[in-house]
Protein backbone atom coordinates (compact mmCIF):
# COMPACT_ATOMS: atom_id res chain seq x y z
CA UNK A 1 0.00 0.00 0.00
CA UNK A 2 1.28 3.63 -0.54
CA UNK A 3 0.86 6.76 0.85
CA UNK A 4 -1.11 9.52 -0.96
CA UNK A 5 0.35 12.08 -2.60
CA UNK A 6 0.79 15.50 -1.12
CA UNK A 7 0.41 18.34 -1.78
CA UNK A 8 -3.02 21.16 -1.59
CA UNK A 9 -6.04 19.61 -2.69
CA UNK A 10 -9.40 22.01 -3.43
CA UNK A 11 -12.32 20.99 -1.62
CA UNK A 12 -13.66 19.32 -5.08
CA UNK A 13 -10.42 17.05 -5.18
CA UNK A 14 -11.02 15.92 -1.29
CA UNK A 15 -14.26 14.89 -1.77
CA UNK A 16 -14.29 13.22 -5.75
CA UNK A 17 -13.19 9.89 -4.21
CA UNK A 18 -16.31 9.36 -2.24
CA UNK A 19 -19.07 10.39 -5.03
CA UNK A 20 -17.22 7.85 -7.69
CA UNK A 21 -19.61 4.95 -8.70
CA UNK A 22 -17.67 1.93 -6.87
CA UNK A 23 -17.57 3.70 -3.44
CA UNK A 24 -21.08 4.68 -3.67
CA UNK A 25 -21.66 1.02 -4.23
CA UNK A 26 -19.86 -0.02 -1.28
CA UNK A 27 -22.09 2.52 0.86
CA UNK A 28 -25.34 1.35 -0.36
CA UNK A 29 -24.06 -2.11 0.22
CA UNK A 30 -23.24 -1.25 3.84
CA UNK A 31 -26.52 -0.41 4.36
CA UNK A 32 -27.97 -3.62 3.42
CA UNK A 33 -25.29 -5.62 5.22
CA UNK A 34 -25.65 -3.57 8.73
CA UNK A 35 -29.49 -3.90 9.54
CA UNK A 36 -29.56 -7.94 9.96
CA UNK A 37 -27.05 -7.31 12.56
CA UNK A 38 -29.07 -4.80 14.61
CA UNK A 39 -32.16 -6.91 14.21
CA UNK A 40 -30.45 -9.89 16.40
CA UNK A 41 -28.39 -7.45 18.02
CA UNK A 42 -29.37 -4.62 20.23
CA UNK A 43 -32.77 -4.52 18.60
CA UNK A 44 -33.55 -8.41 20.18
CA UNK A 45 -31.50 -7.73 23.17
CA UNK A 46 -33.83 -4.37 23.98
CA UNK A 47 -36.96 -6.45 22.96
CA UNK A 48 -36.10 -9.36 24.88
CA UNK A 49 -35.36 -7.23 28.25
CA UNK A 50 -38.69 -5.66 27.83
CA UNK A 51 -40.15 -8.53 28.04
CA UNK A 52 -38.48 -9.45 31.04
CA UNK A 53 -36.21 -12.23 30.16
CA UNK A 54 -33.65 -12.47 32.39
CA UNK A 55 -29.69 -11.36 31.84
CA UNK A 56 -28.17 -14.64 31.19
CA UNK A 57 -30.64 -15.92 28.94
CA UNK A 58 -30.68 -12.09 26.55
CA UNK A 59 -27.14 -12.93 26.75
CA UNK A 60 -27.11 -16.12 25.53
CA UNK A 61 -28.63 -14.88 22.18
CA UNK A 62 -25.32 -13.31 21.01
CA UNK A 63 -24.62 -16.98 20.16
CA UNK A 64 -26.83 -16.56 16.89
CA UNK A 65 -24.12 -14.30 15.93
CA UNK A 66 -21.82 -16.98 15.70
CA UNK A 67 -23.56 -18.16 12.71
CA UNK A 68 -21.40 -15.26 11.19
CA UNK A 69 -18.28 -17.06 12.47
CA UNK A 70 -19.18 -19.79 10.59
CA UNK A 71 -19.41 -18.12 7.36
CA UNK A 72 -16.29 -19.33 5.98
CA UNK A 73 -17.48 -22.93 5.78
CA UNK A 74 -19.97 -22.49 3.08
CA UNK A 75 -17.89 -19.20 1.33
CA UNK A 76 -16.94 -21.35 -0.94
CA UNK A 77 -20.01 -21.60 -2.34
CA UNK A 78 -20.12 -18.05 -3.38
CA UNK A 79 -17.06 -18.38 -5.77
CA UNK A 80 -17.91 -21.48 -7.19
CA UNK A 81 -21.77 -22.96 -7.44
CA UNK A 82 -23.38 -20.83 -10.39
CA UNK A 83 -27.13 -20.21 -9.68
CA UNK A 84 -29.27 -21.71 -11.98
CA UNK A 85 -31.51 -18.94 -14.25
CA UNK A 86 -30.35 -15.91 -12.09
CA UNK A 87 -27.11 -17.22 -12.94
CA UNK A 88 -26.74 -15.04 -16.25
CA UNK A 89 -27.29 -11.75 -14.59
CA UNK A 90 -23.11 -12.89 -13.14
CA UNK A 91 -21.97 -14.74 -10.14
CA UNK A 92 -22.20 -11.70 -7.35
CA UNK A 93 -25.55 -10.09 -8.69
CA UNK A 94 -26.91 -13.47 -8.79
CA UNK A 95 -26.20 -14.09 -5.27
CA UNK A 96 -27.01 -10.84 -4.25
CA UNK A 97 -30.33 -11.33 -5.63
CA UNK A 98 -31.02 -14.52 -3.86
CA UNK A 99 -29.45 -13.68 -0.48
CA UNK A 100 -31.38 -10.41 -0.09
CA UNK A 101 -34.13 -12.23 -0.63
CA UNK A 102 -33.20 -15.02 1.62
CA UNK A 103 -32.90 -12.31 4.52
CA UNK A 104 -35.94 -10.40 4.22
CA UNK A 105 -37.55 -14.03 4.73
CA UNK A 106 -35.62 -14.82 7.74
CA UNK A 107 -36.46 -10.96 9.58
CA UNK A 108 -40.46 -11.60 8.39
CA UNK A 109 -40.09 -14.90 10.12
CA UNK A 110 -38.41 -13.19 13.28
CA UNK A 111 -40.82 -11.12 13.77
CA UNK A 112 -44.06 -13.54 13.61
CA UNK A 113 -42.56 -15.23 17.03
CA UNK A 114 -43.21 -13.94 20.53
CA UNK A 115 -40.01 -14.43 23.28
CA UNK A 116 -42.70 -14.54 26.17
CA UNK A 117 -44.21 -17.87 24.66
CA UNK A 118 -41.68 -19.40 22.48
CA UNK A 119 -37.93 -18.33 23.91
CA UNK A 120 -36.94 -21.82 21.91
CA UNK A 121 -38.82 -20.89 18.65
CA UNK A 122 -37.43 -17.05 19.21
CA UNK A 123 -33.63 -18.34 19.35
CA UNK A 124 -34.27 -20.67 16.13
CA UNK A 125 -35.62 -17.63 14.58
CA UNK A 126 -32.26 -15.31 15.27
CA UNK A 127 -30.11 -18.19 13.77
CA UNK A 128 -31.92 -18.07 11.05
CA UNK A 129 -31.35 -14.43 10.56
CA UNK A 130 -28.46 -14.56 11.49
CA UNK A 131 -27.30 -17.44 8.54
CA UNK A 132 -29.14 -15.22 5.76
CA UNK A 133 -27.31 -12.84 6.95
CA UNK A 134 -23.67 -13.91 7.23
CA UNK A 135 -24.04 -15.42 3.62
CA UNK A 136 -25.54 -12.09 2.60
CA UNK A 137 -22.51 -10.65 4.00
CA UNK A 138 -20.56 -13.38 2.09
CA UNK A 139 -21.63 -11.72 -1.33
CA UNK A 140 -21.77 -8.42 0.27
CA UNK A 141 -17.92 -8.30 0.40
CA UNK A 142 -17.10 -10.23 -1.84
CA UNK A 143 -19.10 -7.87 -4.57
CA UNK A 144 -17.41 -4.68 -2.67
CA UNK A 145 -14.16 -5.58 -3.03
CA UNK A 146 -13.52 -7.09 -6.41
CA UNK A 147 -15.62 -3.65 -7.11
CA UNK A 148 -13.40 -1.59 -5.96
CA UNK A 149 -9.53 -1.00 -7.58
CA UNK A 150 -6.61 -0.96 -5.20
CA UNK A 151 -6.41 3.15 -4.51
CA UNK A 152 -10.28 2.98 -3.76
CA UNK A 153 -9.64 0.27 -0.35
CA UNK A 154 -9.87 2.94 2.12
CA UNK A 155 -12.29 5.29 0.56
CA UNK A 156 -14.30 2.29 0.23
CA UNK A 157 -14.18 1.04 3.43
CA UNK A 158 -15.09 3.94 4.91
CA UNK A 159 -17.94 4.14 2.71
CA UNK A 160 -19.08 0.52 3.82
CA UNK A 161 -18.99 1.29 6.88
CA UNK A 162 -21.19 4.65 6.37
CA UNK A 163 -23.67 2.54 4.47
CA UNK A 164 -23.44 -0.50 7.49
CA UNK A 165 -24.24 2.02 10.12
CA UNK A 166 -26.83 4.24 8.39
CA UNK A 167 -28.45 0.78 7.83
CA UNK A 168 -27.97 -1.09 11.39
CA UNK A 169 -29.10 2.75 13.38
CA UNK A 170 -32.13 3.04 10.91
CA UNK A 171 -33.29 -0.15 11.07
CA UNK A 172 -32.24 -0.19 15.02
CA UNK A 173 -34.15 3.07 15.08
CA UNK A 174 -37.23 2.07 13.60
CA UNK A 175 -37.80 -0.61 15.20
CA UNK A 176 -37.71 0.87 18.74
CA UNK A 177 -40.27 3.86 17.58
CA UNK A 178 -42.57 1.33 15.94
CA UNK A 179 -42.53 -1.21 18.73
CA UNK A 180 -43.68 1.55 20.83
CA UNK A 181 -46.52 2.24 18.55
CA UNK A 182 -47.77 -0.72 16.75
CA UNK A 183 -45.77 -3.66 18.42
CA UNK A 184 -42.16 -5.26 17.38
CA UNK A 185 -44.19 -7.85 14.99
CA UNK A 186 -44.82 -5.00 12.84
CA UNK A 187 -41.38 -2.99 13.33
CA UNK A 188 -39.41 -6.38 12.42
CA UNK A 189 -41.60 -6.73 9.37
CA UNK A 190 -41.05 -2.98 8.34
CA UNK A 191 -37.43 -3.40 9.02
CA UNK A 192 -36.54 -6.20 6.21
CA UNK A 193 -37.01 -3.71 3.17
CA UNK A 194 -33.22 -2.38 4.08
CA UNK A 195 -32.19 -5.77 1.98
CA UNK A 196 -33.08 -3.30 -0.83
CA UNK A 197 -30.14 -1.31 -0.96
CA UNK A 198 -27.96 -4.09 -1.97
CA UNK A 199 -29.72 -6.32 -4.34
CA UNK A 200 -30.72 -3.10 -6.45
CA UNK A 201 -27.21 -1.86 -6.54
CA UNK A 202 -26.24 -5.08 -8.35
CA UNK A 203 -29.16 -4.39 -10.60
CA UNK A 204 -27.86 -1.47 -11.12
CA UNK A 205 -23.96 -1.73 -11.49
CA UNK A 206 -23.62 -4.87 -12.75
CA UNK A 207 -21.04 -7.59 -11.85
CA UNK A 208 -17.73 -6.62 -10.90
CA UNK A 209 -14.98 -5.70 -13.73
CA UNK A 210 -12.60 -7.64 -11.34
CA UNK A 211 -14.12 -10.55 -10.64
CA UNK A 212 -12.32 -13.42 -11.62
CA UNK A 213 -14.66 -16.97 -12.44
CA UNK A 214 -13.46 -19.84 -10.38
CA UNK A 215 -12.66 -23.15 -12.04
CA UNK A 216 -15.41 -25.58 -12.89
CA UNK A 217 -15.78 -27.98 -10.47
CA UNK A 218 -16.51 -31.09 -12.19
CA UNK A 219 -15.69 -33.75 -9.15
CA UNK A 220 -14.76 -34.43 -5.28
CA UNK A 221 -11.12 -33.22 -5.98
CA UNK A 222 -11.55 -29.92 -7.68
CA UNK A 223 -14.53 -29.28 -4.87
CA UNK A 224 -11.89 -29.98 -1.93
CA UNK A 225 -9.37 -27.71 -4.04
CA UNK A 226 -12.31 -24.74 -3.77
CA UNK A 227 -12.88 -24.96 -0.21
CA UNK A 228 -8.55 -25.78 0.75
CA UNK A 229 -7.52 -23.51 -1.97
CA UNK A 230 -8.03 -20.10 -0.27
CA UNK A 231 -6.81 -21.78 3.33
CA UNK A 232 -3.85 -22.79 1.50
CA UNK A 233 -2.86 -19.52 -0.37
CA UNK A 234 -3.52 -17.68 2.84
CA UNK A 235 -1.39 -19.70 4.92
CA UNK A 236 1.35 -20.19 2.37
CA UNK A 237 2.12 -16.42 3.37
CA UNK A 238 4.89 -15.04 5.66
CA UNK A 239 3.81 -14.89 9.00
CA UNK A 240 0.31 -15.60 8.00
CA UNK A 241 -0.26 -17.51 11.62
CA UNK A 242 0.56 -14.03 13.65
CA UNK A 243 -1.59 -12.57 11.35
CA UNK A 244 -4.61 -14.80 12.03
CA UNK A 245 -3.93 -14.42 15.71
CA UNK A 246 -4.27 -10.95 15.32
CA UNK A 247 -7.12 -11.28 13.92
CA UNK A 248 -8.51 -13.32 16.52
CA UNK A 249 -7.50 -11.39 19.16
CA UNK A 250 -7.68 -7.87 18.51
CA UNK A 251 -11.70 -7.36 18.51
CA UNK A 252 -12.09 -9.40 21.79
CA UNK A 253 -12.59 -6.70 24.58
CA UNK A 254 -14.51 -4.33 21.92
CA UNK A 255 -16.66 -7.50 21.01
CA UNK A 256 -17.65 -8.10 24.79
CA UNK A 257 -18.29 -4.46 25.54
CA UNK A 258 -20.44 -3.47 22.73
CA UNK A 259 -23.21 -6.84 22.87
CA UNK A 260 -23.67 -5.65 26.49
CA UNK A 261 -24.12 -2.12 26.19
CA UNK A 262 -28.07 -2.24 25.88
CA UNK A 263 -28.52 -4.09 29.47
CA UNK A 264 -26.36 -1.40 31.30
CA UNK A 265 -29.04 0.94 29.77
CA UNK A 266 -31.94 -0.91 31.09
CA UNK A 267 -30.86 -1.15 34.19
CA UNK A 268 -29.80 2.46 34.46
CA UNK A 269 -33.73 3.27 33.45
CA UNK A 270 -33.52 4.61 30.12
CA UNK A 271 -36.05 4.78 27.91
CA UNK A 272 -37.05 3.51 24.19
CA UNK A 273 -36.84 6.67 22.98
CA UNK A 274 -33.85 8.05 25.53
CA UNK A 275 -31.97 5.07 23.63
CA UNK A 276 -32.66 5.82 20.56
CA UNK A 277 -31.92 9.66 21.17
CA UNK A 278 -28.44 8.90 23.04
CA UNK A 279 -27.35 5.57 21.66
CA UNK A 280 -28.65 5.73 18.43
CA UNK A 281 -28.70 9.43 17.62
CA UNK A 282 -25.41 10.40 19.54
CA UNK A 283 -23.72 7.30 18.96
CA UNK A 284 -24.72 7.36 14.86
CA UNK A 285 -23.02 11.27 14.29
CA UNK A 286 -20.22 10.20 16.19
CA UNK A 287 -19.68 6.94 14.45
CA UNK A 288 -19.98 9.37 10.68
CA UNK A 289 -17.28 11.89 12.61
CA UNK A 290 -14.99 8.45 13.26
CA UNK A 291 -15.21 7.40 9.89
CA UNK A 292 -13.86 10.69 8.28
CA UNK A 293 -11.42 10.82 10.63
CA UNK A 294 -10.08 7.35 9.97
CA UNK A 295 -10.12 8.64 5.98
CA UNK A 296 -7.87 11.19 6.85
CA UNK A 297 -5.59 9.42 9.16
CA UNK A 298 -5.33 6.11 6.32
CA UNK A 299 -4.44 8.82 3.68
CA UNK A 300 -2.05 10.56 6.50
CA UNK A 301 -0.09 8.25 8.10
CA UNK A 302 -0.72 5.23 6.06
CA UNK A 303 -2.46 1.99 6.70
CA UNK A 304 0.11 0.36 9.50
CA UNK A 305 0.00 3.79 11.59
CA UNK A 306 -3.38 3.99 11.35
CA UNK A 307 -4.62 0.62 12.12
CA UNK A 308 -2.38 1.35 15.43
CA UNK A 309 -3.95 4.30 16.78
CA UNK A 310 -7.32 2.70 16.18
CA UNK A 311 -6.76 0.17 17.99
CA UNK A 312 -5.67 2.35 21.47
CA UNK A 313 -8.65 3.90 20.81
CA UNK A 314 -11.09 1.46 20.66
CA UNK A 315 -8.98 -0.08 23.91
CA UNK A 316 -9.83 3.51 25.33
CA UNK A 317 -13.15 3.26 24.75
CA UNK A 318 -14.39 0.57 26.87
CA UNK A 319 -12.77 2.16 29.50
CA UNK A 320 -15.95 5.09 29.05
CA UNK A 321 -18.25 2.42 30.03
CA UNK A 322 -16.64 1.59 33.29
CA UNK A 323 -16.94 5.11 34.07
CA UNK A 324 -20.08 5.67 32.99
CA UNK A 325 -21.50 2.36 35.39
CA UNK A 326 -19.53 3.81 38.01
CA UNK A 327 -21.68 6.54 37.96
CA UNK A 328 -25.00 4.76 37.94
CA UNK A 329 -24.80 4.53 41.62
CA UNK A 330 -25.74 8.55 41.24
CA UNK A 331 -28.35 7.70 38.86
CA UNK A 332 -28.55 8.00 35.50
CA UNK A 333 -27.14 10.46 33.16
CA UNK A 334 -27.65 11.76 29.83
CA UNK A 335 -24.40 13.86 29.22
CA UNK A 336 -22.14 10.63 30.76
CA UNK A 337 -24.02 8.33 28.23
CA UNK A 338 -23.88 10.94 25.38
CA UNK A 339 -19.90 10.96 26.44
CA UNK A 340 -19.33 7.45 26.54
CA UNK A 341 -21.37 6.39 23.43
CA UNK A 342 -19.91 9.32 21.29
CA UNK A 343 -16.66 8.61 22.65
CA UNK A 344 -17.08 4.53 21.84
CA UNK A 345 -18.72 5.22 18.46
CA UNK A 346 -15.76 7.46 17.21
CA UNK A 347 -13.34 5.01 17.91
CA UNK A 348 -14.86 2.44 16.01
CA UNK A 349 -15.63 4.61 13.00
CA UNK A 350 -11.61 4.92 12.91
CA UNK A 351 -11.34 1.36 13.08
CA UNK A 352 -14.00 0.69 10.20
CA UNK A 353 -11.94 2.22 8.04
CA UNK A 354 -8.45 1.22 8.99
CA UNK A 355 -8.72 -1.91 9.91
CA UNK A 356 -11.46 -3.31 7.35
CA UNK A 357 -9.13 -1.66 4.77
CA UNK A 358 -6.45 -4.16 5.74
CA UNK A 359 -8.74 -6.93 6.20
CA UNK A 360 -9.89 -6.52 2.72
CA UNK A 361 -6.13 -6.23 1.34
CA UNK A 362 -5.55 -9.45 2.95
CA UNK A 363 -7.81 -11.21 -0.15
CA UNK A 364 -6.50 -12.90 -3.39
CA UNK A 365 -9.03 -11.73 -5.77
CA UNK A 366 -8.92 -15.88 -7.15
CA UNK A 367 -11.22 -16.25 -3.25
CA UNK A 368 -12.05 -13.06 -2.32
CA UNK A 369 -15.69 -14.60 -0.85
CA UNK A 370 -13.76 -17.15 1.07
CA UNK A 371 -11.23 -15.50 2.49
CA UNK A 372 -13.07 -12.57 3.75
CA UNK A 373 -15.75 -14.61 4.98
CA UNK A 374 -12.68 -16.37 7.15
CA UNK A 375 -11.08 -13.08 7.84
CA UNK A 376 -14.04 -11.24 8.65
CA UNK A 377 -15.76 -14.32 10.82
CA UNK A 378 -12.30 -15.19 13.16
CA UNK A 379 -12.10 -11.30 13.45
CA UNK A 380 -15.23 -11.49 16.24
CA UNK A 381 -15.65 -15.44 17.61
CA UNK A 382 -13.71 -15.05 20.24
CA UNK A 383 -15.39 -11.95 21.40
CA UNK A 384 -19.26 -13.10 20.12
CA UNK A 385 -18.49 -16.33 22.19
CA UNK A 386 -17.26 -15.68 25.09
CA UNK A 387 -20.29 -12.61 25.49
CA UNK A 388 -22.82 -15.51 24.96
CA UNK A 389 -21.44 -17.29 27.45
CA UNK A 390 -20.25 -15.79 29.87
CA UNK A 391 -21.33 -12.04 30.01
CA UNK A 392 -24.24 -12.18 31.61
CA UNK A 393 -22.83 -14.31 34.22
CA UNK A 394 -19.98 -11.68 35.07
CA UNK A 395 -21.85 -8.80 34.97
CA UNK A 396 -23.90 -10.07 37.50
CA UNK A 397 -21.07 -11.37 40.00
CA UNK A 398 -18.49 -8.68 39.38
CA UNK A 399 -21.10 -5.66 38.41
CA UNK A 400 -20.75 -3.20 35.27
CA UNK A 401 -17.63 -1.39 36.52
CA UNK A 402 -15.50 -4.63 36.78
CA UNK A 403 -16.97 -6.02 33.35
CA UNK A 404 -15.98 -3.35 31.48
CA UNK A 405 -12.42 -3.04 33.19
CA UNK A 406 -11.76 -6.37 32.20
CA UNK A 407 -13.10 -5.73 28.60
CA UNK A 408 -10.41 -3.22 28.44
CA UNK A 409 -7.94 -5.52 29.86
CA UNK A 410 -8.57 -7.50 26.82
CA UNK A 411 -8.07 -5.33 24.30
CA UNK A 412 -4.33 -4.81 25.50
CA UNK A 413 -3.08 -8.07 23.65
CA UNK A 414 -3.85 -7.24 20.32
CA UNK A 415 -2.43 -3.91 19.87
CA UNK A 416 0.89 -5.09 21.18
CA UNK A 417 0.72 -7.77 19.02
CA UNK A 418 0.15 -5.97 15.77
CA UNK A 419 2.56 -3.31 17.05
CA UNK A 420 4.94 -6.55 16.93
CA UNK A 421 3.64 -7.06 13.12
CA UNK A 422 4.82 -3.55 12.31
CA UNK A 423 8.27 -4.13 13.40
CA UNK A 424 8.83 -7.58 11.74
CA UNK A 425 7.46 -6.24 8.80
CA UNK A 426 4.73 -8.59 8.45
CA UNK A 427 1.72 -6.37 7.62
CA UNK A 428 3.93 -5.86 4.24
CA UNK A 429 4.03 -9.26 3.80
CA UNK A 430 0.14 -10.25 4.26
CA UNK A 431 -1.13 -8.32 1.53
CA UNK A 432 -2.78 -10.29 -1.22
CA UNK A 433 -3.91 -8.90 -4.67
CA UNK A 434 -6.92 -7.12 -3.54
CA UNK A 435 -4.30 -4.63 -2.85
CA UNK A 436 -2.44 -4.44 -6.36
CA UNK A 437 -3.35 -2.93 -9.79
CA UNK A 438 -2.56 -5.71 -11.59
CA UNK A 439 -3.32 -8.49 -9.46
CA UNK A 440 0.04 -9.70 -8.53
CA UNK A 441 1.47 -9.94 -4.93
CA UNK A 442 2.30 -6.64 -2.84
CA UNK A 443 5.60 -5.55 -2.94
CA UNK A 444 5.11 -2.02 -1.83
CA UNK A 445 4.87 -0.85 2.02
CA UNK A 446 2.02 -0.63 3.77
CA UNK A 447 3.07 2.55 5.52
Amino acid sequence: MTELAGGTRSWSDAVKPYVQKEPLAAFFLGVSSGFPYAMIGATLTTRLAQDGIDKKAVTAFTLAFLVYNLKWLWAWMVDGVRLPIIGRLGQRVSWLLLTGLLVMAAVANLALVDPTTGLLQTAYAAILVGAAGATFDIVIDAYRIETLKPEQLGVGSGMSQYGWRIGSVAAGALALVLAARIGWHGAYLACAVFALPAMLTGLVLGEPERHREAAARRGMGEVWQSIAGPLVEFFRRRGAVLVLCFILLHKIGDTLANLTFRLLFDDMGYSNDEIAIYDVGIGFWAYLIGIFVGGILYARLGMKRSVLISLVLMCVSNFSFAALAALAALGKSNWGMAGAIGFENFASGIGGVTVVAYFSALCDLRFTAAQYALISAAASIVGRFLTGTTAGALIERFGYVDFYLLTTALAVPGILLFWLMMRAGLIDASIGTAATADGDKASGSAA
